[in-house]
């Protein structure tokens, strides 16, 4: 009886160590800034990600991720998808986390005010979704 308990316990602890750990989306460390331009503005935005499924072939590591950024007004409006784009990441090593860097225009018919970026991110192998947000403040000097 104690040989069987034994056995069972080292079957499942065997089990339990094999089993692949599935781990959760995360974006994390989300910065937005914004410089004015003779006619407009440019705004610089990133974030780090984790936890996406990553694929290897020809020891190489690749894993594709896709989002959009909207973006919120001073007035509280949200424009949706102002950037909108999927990336395929290739690394020699297993990724640890992922940048996600975006650039964009604002033409000169944006305000003056404090306004939010938000990174919807989603690892287009497994579906999985996440988000992180970021303010920056338009302001001509």
């Amino acid at each position: 009886m104690k040989a069987l308990i034994i056995s069972v316990i080292s079957l499942l602890f065997l089990l339990s160590a094999c089993s692949k750990k599935e781990e959760k989306l995360e974006v994390f460390n989300a910065e937005a800034f914004a410089y004015y331009l003779e006619n407009g503005w440019e705004v610089d935005a990133t974030t780090r990600v984790k936890g996406f499924k990553q694929g290897e072939k020809d020891n190489k590591f690749t894993a594709r991720i896709s989002y959009t950024i909207d973006l919120v007004k001073p007035d509280g409006k949200t424009i949706k998808s102002i950037v909108s784009k999927t990336e395929d990441k290739v690394n020699d090593e297993k990724f640890m986390d992922a940048p996600v860097e975006v650039q964009f225009d604002l033409d000169s018919t944006y305000q003056d005010g404090d306004y939010k970026l938000i990174f919807n991110i989603k690892d287009a192998e497994t579906g999985s979704t996440a988000s992180a947000s970021a303010s920056f403040k338009l302001q001509k000097e």
